[in-house]
């Protein structure tokens, strides 16, 4: 295991951004790459997301870490895991903020240790200002969100409802004047009543991660090009999944086509990284 270390308070590397806050922990504890000062941006969101959800955060936390900006997130399950997985399925590097000690044994959830370990493979980090050997309790899962919202240049929230730990976080946001995004939702999902609340109260509106990187006045994506199919069947489905995310029924129902090749379809475009399975046969554009 990645030895468990501590930055002080007073030590020259312990983020700037933390602390100005007034309630700035006495200590770090850190396991992984530690950067002191780094562009991020925290993301965060329900434990529950719907495909939509899921689908946007991989769209946009993709957009953000190939612009070179950090994702901070509470490693929870749910949103917070599909942000940190974008991050290291690209190689890339994610902070992961905890309410519990680094230890793998109170590491909360225990079902994120290999993403924990994988955070630390590709030059993330692990924080928490609990020491080794504490357990996550129901007090400090929502103290940790001041430490994501101290360390980013701005928070986004993907789906959550109207009383949410992903609102204390906004919260925090705004107490600590960081710009606070909001990805909008169906007007009848309850995880839409978060966000869409946030963006009736000023909270940018965020599509995708353009938005942000605008808000932020840094350098936008290039738009990509279409994905190439090697078949018609390919390009059919690829042309529905532009749309949004679908489960493998709706998919064979919108298509027309065989459930046997619809199976073999997705199949071949999952091994060639152009659409991903959200899980439960749910396929998004990778």
């Amino acid at each position: 295991m990645e030895e468990i270390k501590i930055i002080k308070k007073d030590d020259k590397n312990y983020p700037a951004s933390l602390k100005k806050i007034p309630d700035a922990p006495k200590a770090l504890y850190y396991r992984g790459n530690f950067i002191a000062n780094e562009a991020c941006v925290g993301i965060v969101g329900t434990r529950r997301p719907s495909p939509y959800g899921q689908q946007a955060t991989i769209s946009i936390a993709k957009g953000l870490v190939d612009s070179n900006i950090t994702i901070v997130s509470g490693m929870a399950p749910g949103i917070d895991t599909f942000a940190h997985r974008t991050c290291v399925e690209n190689g890339k590097r994610t902070v992961a903020v905890l309410g519990s000690g680094l230890d793998e044994e109170s590491i909360y959830p225990q079902s994120n240790m290999q993403l924990s370990r994988d955070i630390i493979k590709h030059g993330g980090c692990l924080i928490s200002e609990l020491p080794p050997g504490t357990k996550g309790s129901k007090f400090t899962f929502p103290r940790r969100n001041r430490i994501i919202s101290a360390l980013s240049l701005g928070i986004l929230v993907i789906e959550a409802k109207e009383k949410s730990g992903s609102l204390i976080t906004a919260n925090y946001a705004k107490q600590h004047k960081k710009k606070l995004f909001a990805m909008p939702g169906p007007i009848f999902s309850l995880n839409s009543k978060g966000p869409n609340g946030l963006i009736k109260n000023g909270a940018t509106l965020v599509e995708s991660a353009n938005d942000i990187l605008e808000a932020l006045h840094l350098a936008p994506i290039k738009e990509q090009k279409d994905l190439l199919a090697g078949n018609n069947e390919e390009q059919v489905i690829l042309n529905i999944l532009k749309e949004e995310a679908m489960y493998i029924d709706n998919i064979i129902e919108k298509t027309k086509l065989q459930a046997s090749l619809v199976a073999t379809t997705l199949a071949l475009l999952e091994i060639s990284g152009k659409i991903r399975n959200l899980g439960g046969n749910v396929y998004s554009l990778n």
